[in-house]
């Protein structure tokens, strides 16, 4: 099993992964109506792991059924729902079921969801599930010492949320995530483009890119509205009030919001220590699949197999 998204990074290309979220339906040609728009388009596809905090078909299930169709995933694993035994052995079956990718997460709190008497499980931290999906893969063992043999060959991701340094930046959140065993970063969305330089400047300078993949997040906007609702709900996410009126004053808001993506997309490409980006958006699939196509990033590459 082979890791095309780590295949390209390693070319030095410019990657692009998308994003969907696991079908309410046991069915699993309704997860490929969903998805499959995005394949041969985007180099890898998040499935995301009880988004908001709601159930949906298993999102292991939905990855493996990705992969069967020739999609490359990469599997969210949150710490909220299961604990250090039952994420071993999925991280184990992840691999078994060709699943090259996992992004070691938090988790939305359950009271956000429809289940808020659910009992959350946060055993370990997502950092701690990290370096134990590191230890399982380059020592071939448990937590417990026990031996896995074959080893899950897995590329590890984490989270980051880009954000305004400011004069005590502290790089140290992303560095233990790399000490821990983080191949590459996934962020929160990203609008603000003169932000995101100032922070990856810092991250420069602390060594960062050379020691792991750092893909920035990004989404087309639905509307003004929906802007401004990111801003008062999403956690980190900032959108410049200049690009909301940017969509205010369009004739067309959505298709505004999906220029925007697009050019947005054509800046991080050009920012020093960014090797992807990762475009995400609830049921925006087709749109995903429309601005990278338009961008030819993944399809204007040669030599990547």
């Amino acid at each position: 099993m082979i890791s095309r998204l780590k295949t390209v990074l390693e070319g030095g290309h410019f990657v692009v992964t998308a994003e969907t979220s696991p079908p309410d339906a046991a069915d699993a040609d309704a997860v490929l109506a969903q998805a499959s728009c995005l394949k041969g388009v985007v180099d890898a596809v998040n499935v995301t792991d009880g988004a908001g905090a709601r159930a949906h078909m298993s999102n292991l299930a939905c990855a493996a059924i990705l992969a069967r169709d020739g999609i490359e995933p990469v599997l969210q694993f949150t710490t909220r729902d299961r604990n250090r035994l039952a994420l071993q052995s999925d991280l184990i079956g992840t691999a078994a079921l060709g699943i090259p990718n996992i992004l070691c997460l938090h988790g939305d709190e359950v009271d956000v969801g429809d289940h808020p008497e659910a009992a959350p499980v946060h055993d370990i931290d997502s950092r701690a599930l990290i370096t134990t999906a590191r230890r399982m893969r380059d020592e071939g063992c448990f937590e417990s010492g026990r031996i896995i043999d074959p080893p899950p060959k897995l590329f590890i991701g984490a989270a980051d949320m880009p954000r305004e340094p400011g004069p005590n930046f502290d790089p140290s959140g992303v560095t233990t995530k790399i000490d821990a065993g983080a191949d590459f970063f996934q962020t929160q969305f990203v609008f603000d483009v003169n932000a995101l330089k100032r922070y990856m400047a810092r991250l420069c300078d602390a060594g960062v890119p050379e020691r792991a993949n750092y893909i920035v997040g990004l989404g087309p906007l639905a509307s003004a509205k929906s802007a401004r609702w990111m801003n008062d709900n999403l956690f980190g996410v900032h959108v410049p009030e200049p690009m909301i009126e940017r969509l205010e004053g369009a004739r067309d808001e959505k298709a505004e919001g999906r220029e925007i993506c697009l050019e947005l997309l054509q800046k991080v490409t050009e920012i020093k220590g960014i090797h992807g980006a990762h475009l995400m958006g609830p049921r925006q699939e087709q749109t995903i699949a429309e601005i990278v196509a338009s961008s030819g990033i993944v399809s204007g590459r040669s030599g990547t197999g």
